[in-house]
């Protein structure tokens, strides 16, 4: 009685890679304009970021360094 509703669940692995193909035909890939816009942007953004955690950590060591030697 259990075993007949184990195998009932699993499908065939060939369905599953159709299934899979059927996905991956849905993709939709973004054009070049496109891609180079947010590749540029999510760099930009990134040495944005970085260059305020450096500030952040220059203030910081600055003001650790002056309480320490109160």
């Amino acid at each position: 009685m259990g075993d007949t509703a184990v195998k009932a669940d699993k499908a065939p692995k060939k369905s599953w890679f159709k299934g899979l193909k059927a996905e991956f035909k849905k993709i939709i890939w973004p054009d070049r304009k496109s891609l180079t816009r947010q590749t540029i942007a999510v760099v930009a953004t990134s040495v944005a970021l970085g260059i305020i955690i450096k500030i952040l950590d220059i203030i910081i060591t600055y003001g650790i360094d002056f309480l320490v030697t109160l």
